[in-house]
């Protein structure tokens, strides 16, 4: 007799929690996007009426299609506790089209309206990139190591989350501290608030209260909260088809940067998509892969400049217990409170240290999730995986100057950080490899490296031919040494092979 279906709600308590961590998590990118564009010296009008609604289109139509597929997921498991993916704008993403993209562009234009039309088309060709990638995102996720691509996320985790959020809920140190002790309290130790309040929503609340009461929060932020309030329609426009014209002519230098990142973009959303089954969640790979390069593209027909993912923090919502409504209620939220600039009015009201403790917990279930995940024995592998993001979270952070400010502590602090995720996943691929006795397959990750290095994907600052002769030199001497234990592990087992044993013709194959 079969099973009867269970109720999959639209929306249950858990969701506010996970989305208010998700909205912030959007929002904070949101809002460095703005302050750094017009700091660039965009005008308003671009920032707030196109780059910004094109985001928030993107971030809609990625959150309400996830929400669909988790109803689908629950009704093939027929099971109420699936988690939507949560959907939004990678935060190293957006630092590199920042500053790889939009700033080159318009240093090189002199224009800021033909530097914002090449960034536009420089998304959709990435987003076009991330959806051919789709086809192969299956293959990739079956032969990489879940310790390696875990490892990589709990990296972005540790630095760009947990770690920079910690900076900045001590800015505040009196209400950052009380706001960490709910979150702990609340979502870690999972006891309830009073009045029964999602956790997060009153951790929101009491901080923000806090924080005018005792004057850590000025009043002046009321009234730059509503200096950019209007109607921001969103409206398709054909900027994309304009900077094709342009990125294929003067500007083709800038898709040496749109690559290697649109790669990046891709795994990232293949480690996160793998993270979430490792919590108990499968989604299909390809299908996310190929949902976020649409999504991609449709953002940037909307005046979108910012590649949009599968995000880090799904694993939170999923210790959180959320359904499908945190990210319905995300992808309406942010339509509306785009339209009429109402993020802006948000981010200025709500002191950044009231909000960063709750991503501080995202960044800590992330890295949990990554050990809880893999087998004791693999903890190294994950914990060598995570290390290429302390180089990179520097890197971000100096950007262009970054050379300059950590020469005295090492020369290969930049090389480590250009193609962190690529160095991190390979490196824990190798360390997995090397840990099961695979030699020949941790070779073969060695020259993969080697590969990437050589043509600039890691370890170099731009795509080129012998990019990084030396790391390439390094990695294939790593897949010499390994061939080496290989071919002695062959010839230790080489007389136990000589007596051919046939197994019974029903056995399985063994895995490697």
């Amino acid at each position: 007799m079969a099973a009867s279906p269970v109720h999959y709600p639209w929306y249950k308590k858990e969701d506010t929690d996970a989305f208010f961590a998700l909205f912030q998590n959007n929002i904070a990118n949101f809002v460095i996007i703005a302050i750094t564009m017009l700091g660039m010296d965009f005008p308003a009008s671009i920032v707030f009426g196109q780059v910004l609604p094109g985001a928030a289109v993107a971030v809609m139509i990625g959150n309400f299609y996830y929400a669909w597929s988790a109803a689908r997921l629950a009704r093939k498991e027929n099971r109420a506790d699936v988690t939507a993916l949560s959907y939004g704008i990678s935060t190293p993403v957006m630092f590199v089209f920042l500053f790889g993209v939009l700033l080159p562009a318009k240093q090189l234009t002199g224009d800021a309206t033909l530097a914002w039309k090449v960034a536009v088309a420089a998304c959709f060709i990435s987003g076009a990139i991330e959806a051919l990638v789709s086809l192969v995102g299956r293959w990739v996720q079956y032969h990489l190591p879940r310790a390696a691509m875990l490892g990589a996320v709990a990296g972005v985790a540790l630095t760009f989350i947990a770690g920079e959020m910690l900076f900045k809920t001590l800015e505040m140190p009196v209400i950052g501290l009380l706001v960490l002790a709910i979150i702990i309290v609340g979502l870690v130790a999972r006891v309830s608030m009073p009045f029964r309040l999602p956790t997060s929503l009153f951790a929101i609340v009491i901080g923000t209260a806090m924080a005018y009461l005792i004057g850590d929060a000025g009043s002046e932020r009321f009234s730059d909260a509503f200096t950019h309030l209007g109607f921001y329609p969103l409206l398709p426009n054909m900027a994309w088809f304009e900077g094709l014209g342009l990125l294929f002519t003067s500007m083709l230098a800038v898709l040496t940067v749109v690559l290697p990142i649109t790669l990046y973009n891709a795994i990232e959303t293949m480690n996160n998509v793998e993270a979430m089954e490792a919590a108990g969640d499968k989604y299909d790979v390809r299908e996310c892969q190929a949902v976020d390069g649409a999504g991609t593209m449709i953002g940037a027909l909307f005046g979108g400049v910012f590649p949009t993912t599968v995000y880090i923090a799904t694993v939170g919502a999923k210790w959180m217990g959320a359904g499908r409504g945190y990210s319905i209620l995300n992808g309406a939220v942010y339509a509306v409170a785009t339209m009429f600039g109402l993020i802006a009015a948000l981010a200025a009201i709500i002191p950044v240290s009231v909000v960063a403790p709750i991503l501080v917990f995202v960044g800590m279930s992330m890295i949990a999730t990554a050990f809880q995940s893999n087998d004791t024995r693999y903890y190294p592998a994950v914990a060598l995986a995570m290390l290429p993001y302390f180089a990179n979270y520097v890197m971000t952070r100096f950007n262009r100057g970054a050379g300059e400010v950590v020469a005295d502590i090492s020369s290969g602090i930049v090389a480590m950080g250009q193609g962190a995720m690529f160095m991190a996943i390979f490196i824990g691929a190798m360390t997995v490899s090397v840990i099961d006795h695979q030699f020949r397959r941790a070779a073969a990750f060695a020259a993969t490296a080697a590969g990437f290095s050589f043509v600039g994907l890691m370890h170099a600052p731009k795509l080129a031919f012998n990019a990084s002769w030396d790391f390439t030199l390094g990695y294939l001497v790593m897949g010499v040494l390994f061939l080496y234990f290989a071919w002695q592990q062959e010839k230790l087992t080489a007389p136990h092979d000589a007596s051919p044993r046939p197994a019974p013709a029903t056995q399985p194959p063994t895995a490697d």
